[in-house]
């Protein structure tokens, strides 16, 4: 496993329990999960890919939070992980979830119309 891929992980879980836990900004909705982080091989960047459950209004005033609090967290990144440098952190939402239920929806939506069409010639047919 690739040593950026490792120390990823673990700053995620890292990030996670510091939102989570340490965060007291009430911009930042309880429904607030890092997906996923993408480090620059030589550490000094870091974006931090979150979901926020909400509004548009909501995601974005939790996403412009989180950068606010981007210092803070650095700091206790560099107290709870042993890391030689801690990156610049970058926060973005990620829509992947909004969108994959929209997918599901728009899969389910067809295939409800593909049975009324089905059992509509199958009644012509009789």
């Amino acid at each position: 496993m690739d040593r950026t891929v490792r120390i990823a992980g673990e700053m995620k879980r890292v990030i996670s329990d510091i939102i989570r836990e340490d965060l007291k900004d009430p911009r930042i909705p309880v429904m607030t999960s890092v997906l996923d982080i993408k480090l620059a091989k030589d550490l000094k960047f870091a974006k931090i890919y979150v979901s926020v459950y909400g509004t548009e209004a909501e995601k974005a005033s939790a996403i412009q939070a989180l950068r606010n609090s981007a210092g803070f967290i650095r700091r206790e990144i560099g107290r709870r992980m042993i890391i030689r440098a801690i990156p610049e952190l970058n926060f973005v939402i990620d829509e992947s979830i909004e969108h994959g239920a929209y997918m599901s929806e728009l899969i389910t939506k067809i295939v409800s119309e593909d049975k009324k069409s089905d059992a509509a010639k199958g009644n012509e047919n009789d």
